[in-house]
């Protein structure tokens, strides 16, 4: 624990840079271990000044940030056109926004740093810039790649005992049944379960796997797809020793006595695994990438642009962020 977390800047145009400059403000009253922030210092100043935080800063190698911690907010600076403009995303800045992911993941990767969380980007800004990948997710799994295969990478989305992760993510719902296999999902459980032991230290962990179709496709009259790929899947885990039940309707599986018999659900589809942990938890719940050699969590919410600048965004999930970082890495 004598190591920083990495937070990466984000969009500066939305509400990540000002709800870490916030966070730090309140450190003390927070109990908050050490971080460091990968971004333009002189937009930082220009943003805490904005936000009426009276806040020393220190450019600084990230080996130096913990000792830094308590007096200065440790900044590890990223060159860029980084302009202070609240609400209005410019390609201008989409450098210095992937080289802060970049760096951060570089500092986390060799064990600099002990985990990554990552603040809100907004993609439509990046691609101008030649980012070619769908989300966040992706290009850290490249990262991790080094030139090999990527890993992986699994999005999990957790508040206290309650887990969920899609098997697939940013598609189209028109695609959703085409991009199933059996391979996938077996893969996808894989990745969970191991990472629910190594991560966060539950022994035998419980999974659910939701079905595809409504009431998991009834035998096949709604649908073969639960019938032909997603219970073979599940008999090929339950076979390899993996405490795993499924396909299970997913219209009553989330259902809170139920969802909490299960340590993680394993849904097919982004919705059908998001809208029940932001219906139970919009303000908290934590993104969480599985599968990666290194523990990365980010805030379960985006950039925010009509409440960047204003000081009035939530801090609660990005919290929850760096506090879930805090207890993974206890355990690793």
């Amino acid at each position: 624990m004598d190591k920083p977390l990495a937070i990466s800047m984000g969009e500066p145009a939305g509400v990540g840079p000002d709800i870490v400059l916030g966070l730090y403000a309140r450190r003390r009253e927070l109990g908050l271990s050490p971080f460091c922030l990968f971004g333009n210092t002189d937009f930082l100043r220009a943003r805490a000044e904005r936000l009426g935080l009276r806040i020393e800063m220190i450019e600084v190698a990230v080996a130096d940030a913990a000792p830094a911690f308590a007096d200065s907010l440790p900044i590890v600076p990223i060159e860029g056109l980084v302009s202070d403009n609240p609400g209005h995303a410019s390609p201008l800045s989409a450098n210095a926004v992937i080289g802060s992911i970049a760096a951060a993941m570089d500092a986390t990767l060799t064990g600099t740093c002990r985990a990554l969380v990552t603040a809100p980007i907004h993609k439509a800004a990046l691609y101008h810039s030649g980012f070619k990948h769908p989300g966040h997710t992706e290009f850290l799994a490249e990262l991790c790649a080094r030139g090999g295969k990527p890993p992986l990478p699994v999005m999990m989305l957790a508040h206290g005992g309650l887990r969920t992760v899609p098997v697939t993510i940013h598609v189209p719902i028109k695609d959703v049944a085409s991009l199933l296999t059996r391979d996938l999902i077996v893969e996808t459980v894989r990745v969970v379960a191991h990472d629910l032991k190594q991560r966060f230290g539950i022994a035998e962990p419980q999974i659910a796997v939701a079905g595809l179709n409504p009431h998991a496709g009834e035998g096949g009259a709604i649908g073969r797809e639960d019938l032909e790929i997603v219970a073979p899947a599940v008999a090929q885990l339950q076979f390899e020793g993996i405490a795993v039940e499924g396909p299970l309707p997913a219209d009553t599986l989330f259902y809170p006595t139920h969802w909490a018999r299960y340590d993680a659900v394993v849904a097919m589809y982004h919705d059908q695994a998001l809208i029940p942990i932001k219906t139970v938890a919009f303000e908290d719940a934590v993104n969480v990438t599985l599968g990666l050699p290194i523990v990365r969590t980010s805030p379960d919410h985006g950039t925010a642009f009509d409440l960047a600048g204003t000081g009035r965004a939530s801090s609660k999930s990005f919290l929850a962020a760096i506090s879930m970082a805090d207890g993974m890495t206890a355990r690793s």
